[in-house]
């Protein structure tokens, strides 16, 4: 009976394993799939701008944001990320990539060396950006300035080193789903929900996370704790955190910084609207279009 029961326990842990193994295993993005493309770099600046790049991976102490060397301290519950080179650099950039390598990071989280990257870089949301857009960025990204030099490795506890865990991470909360436009919904709407969630990933910042750091879904964009601590607090903005503000309101937030109090944003809103400030008076306009069409979410409440 006993050697019943071991054979039994073996059989399941091989099982186990195996699952184990396939499920955290690395996905990519094969170049086969990439037809012959001729990218549009006007196109490519606007995704950059759009995506706030330069806010986390232009060097830091530096005045040229188009010098992406990374470098940005990203604080978390989970440890520190430093935001990796992002320059056109050979040796410790992406100057070396493919388009399928670029692909793979967008959408699937999967480094050029197969293994996973952490969810500090936000693939859940750039999953969700058409092929063109991600291949009309990376042909921007060619264009800027090489930059030498990597940034040091990120500071986390031992267990979180372990990246093949991550696999596991991902089959919670990556599901390779691409922008689907709401028929209910104008057009003008449509282009900033695909702005907002896909390259401009603000639900990343802007919703409270559960303890494995996954998006809260029935509070995406409700604001929350800051992930750096401190008693620092993300916005809502829903219209149950922003409901007595305009469309034009929104707009001008996007454009100047400046708030309808008379204040402005500060701490990293303010590099991102040092970008989205690059963006056509249309594309901010459908930004501020889709955020005034979400439903209002009460989301956590501030201590």
């Amino acid at each position: 009976m006993l050697r019943k029961l071991v054979i039994f326990a073996v059989i399941l842990a091989v099982i186990g394993a195996a699952a184990f193994w396939l499920i955290t295993m690395p996905a990519s993005v094969p170049a086969s799939a990439l037809a012959p493309y001729a990218p549009n770099l006007e196109n490519g600046a606007r995704m950059f701008h759009a995506g706030g790049c330069a806010s986390c991976h232009a060097t830091p102490k530096q005045e040229d944001k188009t010098r992406l060397g990374g470098g940005l301290a990203l604080k978390s519950p989970f440890g520190t990320f430093f935001t990796p080179n992002i320059s056109p650099d050979g040796k410790d950039g992406i100057g070396n990539w493919s388009e399928a390598d670029f692909l793979t990071a967008m959408w699937k989280g999967t480094s050029p060396d197969g293994s996973h990257y952490y969810p500090a870089f936000p693939y859940t949301s750039y999953q969700r950006m058409k092929m063109e857009d991600v291949r009309d960025l990376f042909a921007y990204l060619k264009t800027l300035p090489p930059v030498e030099g990597k940034p040091r490795d990120h500071d986390l506890p031992f267990y979180l080193k372990i990246r093949r865990l991550l696999g596991g991470w991902k089959f919670l909360y990556l599901n390779g789903r691409q922008f689907q436009p709401d028929p209910a919904k104008s057009a003008e709407e449509n282009r900033g929900a695909y702005l907002v969630n896909g390259p401009g990933h603000c639900a990343e910042c802007h919703s409270p996370r559960n303890p494995l750091g996954g998006v809260i879904v029935s509070e995406r964009f409700a604001g929350g704790p800051d992930p750096e601590g401190g008693d620092g607090w993300i916005p809502n903005i829903t219209p149950a955190g922003i409901g007595d503000y305009s469309q034009r309101d929104i707009e001008r937030i996007l454009e100047t910084g400046e708030m309808p109090n008379g204040d402005s944003v500060g701490g990293p809103m303010a590099a991102v609207v040092s970008e989205i400030s690059k963006l056509s008076n249309e594309d901010r306009a459908a930004i501020a279009a889709y955020l005034k069409s979400l439903p209002p979410v009460k989301g956590p409440k501030r201590p």
